[in-house]
């Protein structure tokens, strides 16, 4: 594996960036994977929202959170008062990693390997560069440690206002991005029924801090 950097234009124009997304081979998940999903939201949102990877929904329909997992997220960000519309969003890894299962073999979530979210990560550092957002939500170990190290633990910052670290890529950004690091919707959707509701929570706990955090952001300027 090559890694993606050399298939990432110069521009940060988020709809060229998108375009050249689509012939990237920076790693062996194009071979199965149906397309490239790669970021959506506003050019200039003010927070954007970073998942592990497409899942089946995402790789058919070439957008980001549209599945099951989308959906509790809508609803997160809606009772922690955030407009979807105003955020970007996007995933640590642009293809979807999977393996075929069952009669019908369907095609279920593959974790990404650590190799593999580090050749991507070119495709997410140009997309925050273009973005510029004042506040960076990870979902999940697989955002968080695709920014904030190998090293990182979710259990242990996870709702805690951050700063990234100076290795991250972005460091050279006039504003650095502030981060919180959350669990992913999908970790909700897989928890324990009886758990499910105070996981719910927590996320929507998160998020309002992700929101607050701008206030944050704003007296740095």
């Amino acid at each position: 594996m090559t890694g993606a950097q050399e298939f990432v234009p110069e521009t940060r124009r988020l709809g060229t960036l998108a375009d050249a997304a689509q012939r990237c081979q920076g790693c062996d998940l194009y071979r199965d994977a149906t397309q490239v999903v790669f970021g959506t939201g506003p050019t200039a949102a003010r927070i954007a929202l970073v998942g592990e990877q497409p899942g089946d929904r995402e790789d058919i329909a070439g957008r980001p959170f549209v599945g099951p997992a989308g959906r509790l997220l809508d609803k997160a960000l809606e009772s922690a008062a955030v407009d979807r519309g105003t955020v970007y969003l996007t995933n640590a890894v642009k293809h979807f990693k999977f393996t075929r299962e069952g009669a019908g073999k369907r095609r279920i979530h593959k974790t990404p390997s650590r190799t593999e979210v580090v050749s991507c990560r070119p495709w997410l550092l140009a997309e925050l560069d273009a973005v510029r957002p004042e506040v960076v939500v990870l979902l999940g170990a697989t955002a968080a440690k695709s920014l904030m190290g190998n090293g990182f633990r979710l259990t242990a910052h996870r709702g805690e206002v951050l700063e990234l670290p100076d290795d991250s890529g972005l460091a050279r950004l006039r504003a650095r991005p502030l981060v919180v690091a959350t669990a992913h919707p999908s970790a909700v959707l897989r928890g324990p029924a009886d758990r499910r509701e105070a996981a719910f929570a927590a996320l929507v706990s998160d998020l309002r801090c992700a929101a607050q955090a701008l206030d944050i952001q704003a007296t740095r300027v």
